[in-house]
């Protein structure tokens, strides 16, 4: 199966994409600043309700739609033919930082449940913690595919 047809379209699927990650990497910058300041807040607190929609929304309407997006235009600019040297080494460290990406994104809702049912599931100081991990993914990641270092 011939995948010519992407070619035309890739500088639209690479803008797809970036626009698509973005929106992905604000929520997992933003998510976890509230669980700590959720985790501030007594259980059953009014504020607390508050946060549960705040970080509902964020996960539901922007972070889900956002990373399957990422994933969806991801995969079509791979599979553009000409894009990716598949012998080079640099896109196995990229996918392990979009490994890292997921599973930060998979433990932020585990959490919303968390949250949900009234329980803290990390310290300030977890989140905090976590609130890295994005951050080391995404220099992985751009340097990975802009510098190709391997």
């Amino acid at each position: 199966m011939t995948l010519d047809w992407l070619a035309p379209l890739y500088p639209w699927t690479k803008s797809l994409h970036v626009i698509s990650v973005f929106a992905w990497m604000a929520g997992l910058f933003y998510l976890p600043r509230l669980y700590v300041y959720h985790s501030q807040v007594p259980a059953g607190d009014p504020r607390s309700e508050t946060f549960k929609v705040m970080e509902r929304r964020l996960l539901k309407a922007i972070m889900n739609p956002s990373m399957i997006a990422s994933y969806l235009f991801g995969i079509l600019v791979v599979l553009t033919p000409g894009v990716i040297d598949w012998s080079a080494g640099w896109w196995h460290l990229k996918m392990l930082g979009i490994a890292a990406l997921t599973w930060c994104h998979m433990d932020l809702a585990r959490a919303l449940k968390a949250f949900a049912r009234d329980e803290r599931p990390r310290t300030e100081r977890g989140w905090r913690i976590l609130n890295e991990v994005p951050t080391l993914a995404l220099i992985v990641i751009v340097t990975m595919v802009i510098a190709k270092p391997f």
